[in-house]
């Protein structure tokens, strides 16, 4: 019995210490994350800035963009099966661009996601890409930080480019008969994020009102593609 007893009170306060444990290790975490999340979040948001900043010049709006902006139910003409944000540039009130995400689902290894402008003409005030997986010295020249034409990268010729200078059906590689360049054994990433910004050009330039129109913080749904 005695022996029983002792076993049973051993049990006992092993359970009691690892419980007290796990409840200040929970408090520790906790109470790191209050402490940590502020500069976490500033992080996130000076990053999300950069980008924008790259595509859209900062003297081109003068509202608090990232204050501005609605969200994106799955869509898949922008390749976005879990939805993404409209960010909306206003120049003294008036609508000015919008920045929106877009993924190209046919890379060389998988998807790019990418982060594009789209000025109130019509045309394209940058491109960048945000993420991908394509061979690092062959087909990460999309990524101008590992482009090695550092003077005249790869990706800055969508700049200014809309579909009143090049038509739609131009929007292509020059080796599958379109306007922009590609470097020579290096084609499947050019032709995936060529398609994917002329996607989402065409898309942008259809919903544009809409998207400008709607409250900062709604969701807009599923918006249908346009016909090419």
């Amino acid at each position: 019995m005695s022996a029983r007893y002792s076993a049973a009170r051993s049990s006992l306060r092993t359970a009691v210490i690892m419980l007290v444990f796990t409840l200040v290790f929970t408090a520790a975490m906790a109470f790191i994350h209050q402490l940590t999340r502020p500069a976490i979040e500033a992080s996130e948001l000076q990053e999300k800035m950069r980008l924008i900043n790259e595509v859209l010049p900062p003297g081109s709006y003068d509202n608090a963009l990232l204050d501005d902006s609605v969200a994106l139910g799955p869509t898949p003409a922008l390749g976005l099966a879990r939805g993404g944000t409209v960010y909306r540039a206003r120049l003294g009130g008036e609508a000015a661009a919008l920045v929106l995400e877009a993924e190209a689902p046919d890379g060389y290894a998988g998807r790019i996601q990418l982060v594009l402008a789209v000025a109130a003409d019509g045309r394209i005030g940058g491109v960048r890409v945000t993420a991908h997986k394509e061979t690092p010295g062959l087909g990460d020249y999309i990524d101008p930080r590992k482009d090695r034409n550092k003077e005249r990268p790869w990706i800055g010729q969508f700049n200014g480019a809309g579909f009143d200078g090049i038509a739609r059906a131009d929007w292509k590689v020059k080796r599958d008969g379109g306007v922009f360049d590609a470097p020579t054994g290096a084609t499947i990433s050019a032709r995936a994020v060529t398609h994917a910004t002329a996607r989402a050009l065409a898309w942008t330039l259809a919903h544009r009102d809409a998207l400008f129109a709607a409250a900062a913080g709604d969701t807009l749904d599923a918006p249908k593609e346009p016909t090419p």
